[in-house]
């Protein structure tokens, strides 16, 4: 089962230059479709007087759910190219967008191809390649007087507390890491009196 990935941490751009079409590229790490959608758009506020804005993406643990878009070049000169050197590096949870001024000289697929591709991989050089857990939201349900021993398990297990209600009865949701979810079952199976845990 996998239990993490490799993504990208922040935002990198490349810069790439053929007979006199520049080729700004911008990789951005993505949880989402909605993600995704904010960034286009705000590219193409930024970059309104290019004619071509060619991006692929690749979304979940093992980069399933990707796609590719030509935007006006001709079909698998742009998004394809893209997406290869996504697959390259290995990563997911990954955007990157390459946006084309036109320079005068027709550059043909096969030059193309060869410009999406190092404007990607100048980018995707540049980023910072980072590993992701996956993780479960697990909800406690415990007495009060619980508590230190729910927060110890928290803090051995160094798990993200995401909400808690601390009344009579306390409610806490976790971000558990996959790789540590037979872990903490254990350590709190211990605690009988954490009556509810919640997968």
């Amino acid at each position: 089962m996998t239990t993490q990935f490799l993504t990208i941490r922040q935002e990198a751009t490349g810069f790439y230059k053929e007979k006199g079409s520049k080729f700004f590229a911008y990789a951005y790490p993505v949880a989402g479709l909605e993600n995704i959608e904010t960034h286009l758009k705000a590219l193409q506020k930024e970059h309104h007087q290019a004619r071509h804005h060619c991006y692929a993406y690749c979304l979940g643990p093992k980069g399933s759910e990707y796609r590719v878009h030509d935007a006006g070049e001709p079909k698998h000169s742009a998004g394809d190219p893209i997406l290869g050197q996504i697959k390259s590096f290995e990563i997911t949870n990954v955007l990157v967008v390459v946006i084309r001024y036109f320079g005068g000289t027709n550059l043909g697929v096969g030059g193309l191809i060869q410009a999406y591709k190092e404007s990607a991989r100048l980018a995707l050089d540049k980023a910072e390649i980072m590993v992701k857990e996956l993780h479960e939201t697990w909800v406690l349900s415990f007495a009060y007087p619980d508590m230190n021993a729910v927060m110890r398990v928290v803090k051995e297990c160094q798990l993200t507390v995401i909400s808690q209600e601390l009344e009579e009865r306390c409610i806490m949701e976790l971000e558990v890491p996959l790789s540590k979810t037979n872990v903490v079952g254990e350590m709190l199976g211990r605690l009988h009196r954490v009556t509810q845990i919640v997968k």
